[in-house]
């Protein structure tokens, strides 16, 4: 297995001592040190309000300008294309309740799929209770959308289409160019929530025929409380946020310099390093994954084989409960992917859309790598589930 180069080991954030090994990174990242030190200038000196005209403004405004030309370098897109927001959740939001109103008079019919996160499905249910028609596509049970089922559900009155890229829970990567080939071709909006695959996988706008795509910064080691929203020249939104003309005139309110230029830097490591990282991810999430399988009896992989992020593993336990085996584990962060409250199993949307087996979907568990990620870190963890679970 590689092990970390000068440089990347110098980055690397110390945990406190005793802290549990963290399988978390799909829930959000650290900040990455490099990210940390672009942003400090912002919170020491460059204080400016960007639309100032004067120099404490100007530098402000130069290094929003800055940020917005990383994101784009990343994404294959123009600056202008990008919105800065105040998470995933707003751009995901903007981009679908900006369409639904924008285009309200050509149609009221938007398309998603069974296993969106829930800044996209909480969307869609309160469109529906306006008067929108939702349409929701099944996924097979390696949690993938079939183009043809999309291509299928698009009427005269559909608007928008909005699947993600990756899921957040069992990493299957959805075919996105293929889903926006067909948009394209029906002259239907396609928006995609890449909160999950930037930083793991390739996303060029162009490459996946995107129109709207949504960033989320603490997934990709930036600050929580900062995103983008990629919209395509041309298309109409109607505005979520309204005030004075920020943005372009697209969001309104001054503009959150300091994690802005973070996410810019973040965007700008991701680009100076292309597969460096997706691939230390992917040998950490074999060696966990295979350990696991090998000595856990009645144990599965929830996800597609192939089409899943690099760094995510969703593992069921036969016959155990996720939250039980959490418990259980208090030296090991990591999500479950159900919950029994008052003796009742609440298994996650996404297992549910999947069909995995109920014996399976309540003792499983979300497992994801990231970057700073230790082989040591995986070897205690795959030690401590083993003598948890009782395997070989």
């Amino acid at each position: 297995m590689e092990s970390f180069s000068d440089t990347e080991s110098a980055r690397m954030p110390l945990p406190a001592a005793g802290a549990p090994v963290y399988l978390d990174y799909n829930a959000t990242t650290p900040v990455d040190p490099a990210v940390a030190a672009a942003m400090q200038p912002y919170i020491d000196t460059n204080f400016g309000n960007p639309s100032s005209g004067h120099a404490y403004g100007r530098a402000t405004h130069d290094a929003v300008d800055t940020a917005r030309g990383q994101i784009a370098g990343l994404l294959g897109c123009a600056p202008a294309e990008i919105v800065f927001t105040g998470g995933g959740s707003e751009a995901n939001n903007h981009a679908i309740k900006g369409v639904a109103d924008a285009l309200r008079d050509r149609g009221n019919h938007i398309i998603t799929s069974a296993i969106e996160h829930p800044a996209v499905t909480e969307v869609c249910a309160y469109l529906a209770a306006r008067g929108f028609d939702i349409t929701c596509i099944p996924v097979d049970n390696d949690g993938l959308v079939d183009s043809r089922d999309v291509a299928a559900a698009i009427t005269e009155r559909t608007i928008l289409v909005t699947v993600m890229h990756a899921n957040n829970e069992v990493g299957t990567i959805q075919p996105v160019a293929e889903i926006g080939a067909i948009t394209r071709q029906r002259q239907v909006l396609f928006h995609t929530d890449a909160a999950q695959s930037i930083g793991k996988v390739p996303v060029d706008v162009e490459a996946l025929n995107i129109d709207l795509l949504s960033v989320a910064g603490h997934k990709l080691y930036a600050p929580k409380g900062v995103g983008a929203l990629y919209v395509r020249d041309g298309v109409s939104l109607t505005n979520l946020i309204h005030g004075a003309a920020h943005e372009s005139g697209r969001r309104a309110g001054t503009e959150n310099v300091i994690h802005i230029v973070g996410l810019g830097k973040a965007c700008e490591l991701i680009q100076d390093n292309p597969g460096e990282h997706s691939h230390r991810m992917f040998e950490l999430r074999e060696h966990l994954q295979s350990a696991l399988l090998a000595a856990v009896p009645d144990s599965r992989v929830n996800g597609h084989c192939d089409r899943r992020l690099p760094n995510t593993l969703s593992i069921g336990f036969k016959g155990r409960h996720a939250n039980e085996l959490l418990d259980a584990l208090p030296g090991i962060a990591a999500s479950a992917g159900a919950a029994c409250h008052s003796g009742e199993l609440s298994v996650s949307p996404v297992l549910t859309a999947m069909q995995v087996p109920a014996e399976f979907a309540a003792g499983t568990l979300r497992l994801s790598v990231g970057r700073f990620t230790t082989e040591a870190e995986v070897d205690q963890a795959i030690e401590q589930i083993v003598a948890v679970l009782g395997g070989k």
